[in-house]
């Protein structure tokens, strides 16, 4: 989860991600952010992310990002 938070920070350095649960919700990252997340998932952690994971539910938080990972790496 370290490394997760340190990969969103590279992309927007500003956002507080311990704690902030609405980032797709209050429109924190854009979909210029997402892309590069997905990418940066991808590359880090092995996973293929499809366009059907790429929901808020997902992306509203770290937690629901690293809980994404996690799934996705299981699945694989």
């Amino acid at each position: 989860m370290d490394r997760l938070i340190e990969l969103l920070k590279e992309i927007r350095p500003d956002v507080d991600y311990d704690s902030c649960t609405t980032l797709i919700d209050d429109e924190i990252l854009d979909s210029f952010a997402i892309l590069s997340i997905v990418g940066e998932l991808e590359e880090e952690y092995g996973v293929v992310v499809t366009p059907a994971d790429i929901i808020p539910e997902n992306f509203n938080s770290a937690q629901a990002l690293w809980g994404m990972v996690q799934r996705l790496q299981a699945e694989a």
